[in-house]
Formats: C-alpha cells, structure tokens, sequence
C-alpha cells in the first residue's frame, strides 16, 4: 500500500484542533516507511526483489523488524505522539499523529503477504491482497479517495493545491503500480521512495496552510 496509507492522514488533518496540520499526518501516515528505507540504506533491515513474491509488488520485504512489526510500529507511533504533543503544544494533536502512525501496520496487513511480524520474528503475518490486484488496487483508491473527500467537505479554501495534491498521489500511485521495476534493490530506490514522501508532504504542507475549518452554518475562518 502507497498513497492508501495517507488516508488515515486526511482523516486525522479534518479532526485536528486547529488548522489542518496535513503536512504534520503525511509524515504519520509514512513515518514507518520513512523509517524502513532509511534503514535499509544504512543496512539495518533489508528487502530484495523478487518476481514471484506477489502477483503485484515484487519486494520480498525479508526483514524489517524495527519498522513493520506491530511493537516497532508502536514504538515509532508513540515517538511521534510524543514529538507533535510536546512540538505543538497539543496532547490530542499528538494523539490523532500517533494514531497514525500506528494504522500504517493495519494497513498493510491487509496487503503485504506474511511479511509483518508482532515483534520483530516469526510468525509473520498479512492478509495477502497483493496477490488479488482486483481487489487491492480498488479498495486503495477507495480509501484515499473517501478520505480526501472527507477533508475537503471538512474545510474550505482554494480546491487548487488540494487537486495538485490528489493528481499527484495518483500519478505516483500509477507509477508505482505500472512502472517497470528495478532489477535489485538498493540505495537508488530507497532514495527515490524518500523523495517521493517528501515531494508529497511538502504538497500537503502547501495544502494545510491555504484551508481551515468549515463553522456551522456554512461559515469559515481562518484564525484558530
């Protein structure tokens, strides 16, 4: 799952207790795969390419135990509740960013073959979606596409950097779906996964500071 791991971002940006820190649950939402590729740069998880590892995604994602457990997950989301609380000044801010942290896991159970493990070493578990492209490709653009609609609904503000947003995931995701693959895997591809988080989150970040909140009775303001 890609661009299907920001949905809980959208959702967490329209309960925020001020303006839309989109920017601040992008990060959320990939925090964990921020964590993998960085990782795996440094050489302390791993992946490599294999044709035959799902009908979809040819990654044999073998060991990442710091990152894709659940307790790694867990470890990572309370870091990052912890970071906004105190950066922000905001517990439920910090709580909401947690939260999704944390769902990138559920997520991705639904997707990845057994690959993600409770702590870090077997047994390994996922639901296996990859391997059902019917299925996989439409429930994540489902969900995207229902978050962001909900965050738009949400608030208010000029629809263009929300549409350069969402043209943006797509392409990626396309690309992401349909682009050849790499022979192997290695630092060339784990930088271009970052630049790609990154190229999003500073969209995002364009997009949290040009909406706000929608008031009852169709009223909206800016100041918070």
């Amino acid at each position: 799952m890609f661009i299907g791991h920001f949905a809980p971002a959208f959702v967490a940006a329209a309960a925020s207790p001020e303006r839309p820190r989109l920017a601040t649950m992008f990060v959320a939402g990939q925090l964990v795969d921020w964590g993998f590729f960085s990782l795996a740069l440094a050489g302390a998880e791993h992946m490599r390419i294999d044709p035959e590892a799902s009908a979809m995604v040819p990654f044999d994602l073998y060991e990442m135990p710091y990152t894709h457990s659940l307790v790694g997950t867990a470890i990572w989301a309370a870091a990052m509740l912890g970071v906004v609380a105190v950066w922000r000044r905001d517990l439920r801010l910090g709580v909401l960013a947690g939260l999704v942290v944390l769902s990138h896991w559920l997520l991705d159970w639904l997707v990845h073959v057994p690959d993600l493990t409770l702590v870090g070493t077997p047994p390994k578990f996922g639901l296996g979606l990859w391997d059902w492209p019917w299925v996989a490709m439409p429930l994540e653009l489902a969900l995207t596409g229902g978050a962001f609609l909900y965050f738009m609904r949400r608030t208010r503000g000029p629809m263009g950097p929300p549409l350069v947003l969402a043209g943006t995931m797509l392409l990626f995701q396309i690309v992401n779906w349909f682009a050849p693959h790499p022979d192997s895997a290695g630092p060339l591809l784990y930088v271009q996964a970052l630049i790609a988080f990154a190229v999003l989150t500073a969209i995002a970040a364009w997009v949290g500071e040009n909406r706000w909140f929608r008031k009852r009775g169709g009223l909206a303001s800016s100041a918070q």
